[in-house]
């Protein structure tokens, strides 16, 4: 399936992490409203921030991709919780992958952050300094790993900040890529 062109959203400037309520809506609108916004991650190294500029949204227990399909388990059990957490996995044995749980605690769903690039006009030191295409390259290049599963993306060294500019580019949406069960689906949404 082809990728298909939406409208782009507004947003505020990227100095406060998004609020709790932002999560807490469907998964596809939160799918598509964290295009544009900014990825940062503080530590003892530094701060890196990054522009989101693909996601994929994950449904719940009624989305045979979904690691909640099948109810909470060990692995899954943080994207049951509060919207607006972080669900790092291993995956392959090789990658980190980072998630924002969505929707109401208990549903199961969440965003995957599937591709970053450098933040515009942003210091050398606080930005990453290529485009990160892939969850396993964005996790790597944030310093992301499972140690950081749960983490708040509300108020923790892991945030997410608002972006006030306007995105210049169409959001464009297509079918997941990546995995075996629903993958056709239009649930994978980039800037184009």
């Amino acid at each position: 399936m082809p990728l298909t062109s939406h409208r782009h959203i507004h947003r505020p400037e990227p100095s406060v992490a998004l609020i709790r309520g932002f999560y807490a809506r469907p998964t596809t609108e939160v799918a598509r409203d964290l295009l544009g916004q900014v990825v940062e991650h503080r530590s003892n190294g530094g701060v890196l921030r990054a522009v989101i500029v693909e996601t994929e949204a994950y449904l719940g227990h009624q989305d045979p991709a979904s690691h909640s399909h099948r109810g909470p388990t060990p692995r899954s059990r943080v994207m049951f919780g509060p919207p607006g957490v972080a669900y790092v996995y291993f995956i392959y044995g090789m990658h980190h992958c980072l998630n924002a749980v969505t929707e109401p605690e208990g549903v199961g769903a969440a965003v995957l952050i599937r591709a970053v690039k450098p933040l515009a006009g942003a210091a050398a030191e606080t930005t990453v300094e290529r485009p990160l295409l892939g969850p396993g390259l964005v996790c790597r290049g944030l310093g992301i790993d499972l140690g950081m599963n749960g983490w708040d993306l509300t108020d923790s060294p892991l945030r997410v900040l608002a972006a006030s500019r306007a995105l210049e580019d169409k959001i464009l949406v297509g079918p997941r890529v990546g995995i075996s069960s629903a993958r056709a689906l239009p649930l994978r949404y980039r800037l184009s």
